[in-house]
């Protein structure tokens, strides 16, 4: 599934989506960014309620699809417009991580 694909199949806000063709095989959830970076794989969407520029930079170092805020969380000022000059895609959802997990899960 792309990462619009999924954006479309669970109504997701995109506040960046500069890839949205982007093949997603997986997925992972977490907060805790170097919990993250030593388990996320390439071409997983990430799930998390940091905002924070730190997503950007840890979605660039794992390579992970997309980055997915949760629980209605908006991304901090600038870093939409961070996430969309590196490539990452980021969006958003009002549901829980533990809902959309399942719902990705089953998706893919």
């Amino acid at each position: 599934m792309t990462v619009f694909g999924l954006k479309e199949a669970l109504h997701l806000t995109a506040f960046a989506l500069p890839q949205g063709e982007r093949e997603i095989r997986g997925g992972y959830t977490g907060d805790l960014l170097s919990w993250v970076m030593g388990r996320a794989q390439e071409n997983d969407a990430w799930l998390t309620i940091m905002s924070n520029p730190n997503i950007v930079a840890v979605a660039t170092l794992t390579d992970v699809s997309c980055v997915i805020l949760c629980e209605g969380v908006a991304p901090d000022a600038g870093v939409a417009s961070l996430a969309d000059e590196k490539g990452i895609n980021l969006l958003g959802s009002e549901d829980s991580a533990f809902a959309l997990s399942a719902q990705i899960n089953r998706l893919l």
